[in-house]
């Protein structure tokens, strides 16, 4: 599975992007919003690096404790693996830059962070569709890799 992440806006406080999964056509799965852009990493204040990472499952940890009582079936925190200068980046819920440290927050609505704090809405919602189909594809043994490109004008 390929899926294709396009981060279009950048604020100071956040990035806002469109989430697809690739195959014959691309299909748009969610919104998408991390942490801004920064040409020096901040701890938990800093998204990460535009590439090409796999996805795997990550089964202990405290996310995925909280994450399998709020959610059945959960198998594991989708998580993005060798990320330059980063540890445990997941996709995951929220809904502002305050619910994320590097991580992808993903939702199915998404308000503009031009003149105002970028957010987006129904996280849960689309984490469990989206989720689902990426975890499943997963626990089948077959390879997963989200692909990052930066339309918003930034080069990292």
């Amino acid at each position: 599975m390929n899926l294709e992440l396009l981060r279009f806006s950048s604020s100071a406080n956040s990035t806002l992007g469109l989430l697809f999964k690739i195959s014959d056509i691309r299909a748009f799965l969610c919104y998408t919003l991390e942490d801004e852009h920064r040409t020096r990493k901040i701890k938990g204040e800093t998204r990460i690096p535009a590439g090409r990472y796999e996805i795997t499952l990550r089964k202990e940890g405290g996310m995925n404790s909280r994450y399998s009582q709020k959610i059945k079936d959960h198998k594991g925190m989708l998580w993005l693996r060798n990320v330059p200068n980063f540890k445990y980046i997941y996709i995951h819920i929220g809904n502002n830059d305050n619910d994320t440290s590097g991580c992808i927050l993903v939702g199915d609505e998404s308000r503009q962070n031009i003149d105002q704090s970028g957010m987006i809405r129904s996280s849960m919602h689309a984490y469990k569709r989206v989720y689902s189909e990426i975890a499943n594809h997963i626990e089948s043994g077959k390879q997963c890799f989200i692909n990052i490109i930066n339309y918003d004008g930034k080069l990292v």
